[in-house]
């Protein structure tokens, strides 16, 4: 039997260190935000005092949960490590709407597993990326309830404690535009990677307030490629990240165990990570 148990903040950054080896690239700040959304939802999977495997099994609002960071060593494939850290990570989400994003190829695996296809993710990418004109003013971000409640009604749950960590994070940018009221129209953040730099979240009223943040954004990322993860179906994400000169690298497959939570997808021009959705 694989021992299974809850893991640090030190051993999450040297899962992350693992997930960059498989080229990855995860933020250089990962591990303190992933591990603020839910310090017990990252499992490790030891076998004879060594971890090999992990898992992200992170609990959000009532009902929800998310897994990601599902990885074992290369020396330890094919040993079932893995699977025993997958069927922990299920098992701490028992009773909730499950939500992944998979490689496409494993898709058959995780209908076994009870999930089914919602639609696909598209990761863009582009070294120099083409920045817009910045139709809408943005200023920076701040956390308070009205943001707290623009984030939750794009990504489907409150998620504040994560959301101060993203807000906060060394490196981090975070904007925002508002409408002549002052009502918050869009949010968007750009954090630095291993390599270059991932903006995400970009959730956003209509195209304008996206292109507005993208473009914001993106001219204050650090050197290296820029990376943009967007919903494959929503054709004005998608005509975001072409008109920006960003090419396609590959997809996931965004599945879920039940009805997909309730969130503004016409509004979201950029998850905010793999990882935990």
């Amino acid at each position: 039997m694989t021992p299974i148990r809850p893991m640090s903040r030190a051993e999450l950054e040297m899962v992350l260190d693992w997930a960059a080896a498989e080229g990855w690239n995860p933020g250089r700040s990962d591990a303190a935000c992933f591990h603020a959304a839910d310090p017990d939802g990252f499992l490790l999977a030891e076998h004879g005092g060594r971890p090999v495997a992990a898992i992200a099994a992170v609990r959000g609002g009532e009902g929800q949960g998310f897994i990601g960071l599902y990885i074992a060593v290369p020396g330890a494939r094919g040993q079932g490590h893995g699977m025993a850290a997958w069927r922990a990570g299920m098992a701490r989400l028992e009773g909730r709407c499950i939500g992944l994003d998979g490689v496409v190829a494993q898709q058959a695996n995780y209908r076994r597993s009870g999930f089914a296809f919602a639609w696909n993710n598209a990761r863009y990418q582009a070294s120099a990326p083409r920045l817009p004109a910045v139709g809408h003013r943005t200023e920076p971000a701040r956390f308070d309830d009205a943001l707290a409640a623009f984030d939750a009604a794009h990504c489907g749950h409150q998620r504040p404690a994560f959301l101060r960590a993203w807000l906060d994070a060394p490196g981090h940018v975070a904007l925002v535009t508002r409408d002549a009221t002052g009502a918050l129209t869009g949010f968007g953040a750009l954090r630095p990677c291993r390599e270059g730099s991932k903006l995400g979240p970009l959730f956003a009223r209509g195209p304008e307030e996206a292109r507005a943040l993208f473009g914001a954004l993106a001219a204050r990322r650090p050197p290296g490629p820029l990376v943009l993860d967007v919903p494959e179906d929503h054709a004005a994400a998608v005509a975001l990240a072409q008109e920006a000169g960003m090419a396609k690298v590959f997809e996931t497959a965004r599945m879920y165990t039940g009805p997909p939570p309730a969130m503004r997808r016409q509004g979201i021009f950029g998850i905010t990570s793999f990882e935990l959705g």
